[in-house]
């Protein structure tokens, strides 16, 4: 035998002298799902583990986060009832709670990487991530005001904003109004590949921002399509993307990879909610070992392909890799 591969698994040292994907902390984007009110810290249950907070507790979080190693977070608020509407009035409010949230959390950790959530379901008394005719999601009003929306969050002092809505075109409408307004340094990190999955489940209960008819599959990607999701992530980088993200991540690394060949651009994964979820209720039942899961399924991601991770379990893995 002249080959022996075993050697290089020898030892615990061996093993990590010789790894070719590590986490790190900095990998890490920490979604963070903010309410009204002070001193709120409401758990949600299909997320056991993770929470609404208040602007008050979220500065808090986000100072944790930043001491622990975490260099990014991604806002997404949950919008009241009586503000909902089918224009996207709320989304565009300069002192809403999106834009006070930013403000509150560059004030508190100047450092820290701020992303938001560029898109109309929360904010939408019909759930969808667009504006409604009839029964149809338009796109181009749509457009219109996604762009409105990241120039709000630009001016409020995000350093990117995150289009997830998957209309066409959006990216190009951003970054020419962001240019047109000097807002040349804010980023946009374009959920480029996103499909149309059950596994937003819980992300919806935690904003609720369920569709109130129909289905997200007539912007959202059909699952059984992998070059769509090259054609749709080249064209958010023509457009302008600085990076590109593939939505959900774990049933879908072999997507990540085939983007990871085709771009330059730095490309992340959302290990969405219902992903999470699994994890956590098979824990529950004594049918995994958690600990073991999450840093698993996260090296995983990023053997794939990604450079980012957005995960719920950003907190747990930075703990776990000590």
């Amino acid at each position: 035998m002249i080959r022996r591969n075993r050697i290089l698994r020898t030892s615990p040292a061996i093993r990590a002298m010789v790894a070719e994907t590590i986490l790190t902390p900095a990998d890490f984007i920490a979604p963070l799902f903010i309410t009204e009110g002070a001193h709120v810290k409401e758990e949600i249950a299909s997320m056991p583990g993770y929470y609404r907070y208040s602007l008050d507790n979220t500065v808090q979080e986000a100072r944790e986060l930043w001491s622990m190693g975490i260099r990014s977070v991604l806002l997404f608020i949950k919008c009241a009832d009586e503000l909902k509407d089918n224009e996207g009035t709320e989304a565009v409010n300069p002192d809403g709670l999106m834009q006070r949230a930013i403000k509150a959390i560059k004030d508190a950790v100047p450092e820290m990487v701020v992303m938001t959530d560029v898109a109309l379901d929360p904010y939408s008394s019909y759930g969808h991530d667009g504006i409604v005719k009839g029964q149809e999601i338009v796109n181009d009003a749509t457009v219109e005001v996604l762009a409105r929306m990241s120039l709000n969050h630009a001016k409020a002092g995000a350093d990117f904003v995150a289009p997830s809505d998957m209309m066409d075109g959006r990216i190009l409408a951003i970054r020419n109004l962001l240019e047109a307004h000097n807002f040349d340094k804010v980023g946009i990190m374009a959920y480029s590949a996103k499909y149309a999955s059950c596994f937003y489940g819980p992300f919806r209960d935690a904003l609720d921002s369920a569709p109130g008819f129909g289905d997200k599959k007539t912007y959202q990607m059909d699952y059984a399509n992998a070059r769509e999701a090259i054609k749709e992530t080249l064209m958010d980088v023509e457009e302008g993307a600085d990076i590109v993200m593939v939505k959900p991540a774990l049933a879908y690394l072999d997507i990540m990879r085939q983007i990871k060949d085709r771009v330059t651009v730095p490309v992340s994964a959302y290990h969405v909610s219902g992903e999470y979820a699994m994890v956590k209720a098979a824990a529950r039942m004594g049918w995994l070992n958690e600990e073991k899961a999450i840093l698993e399924i996260l090296t995983s991601i990023k053997r794939a392909g990604a450079d980012l991770i957005a995960t719920y379990f950003a907190k747990d893995a930075v703990k776990l890799l000590g």
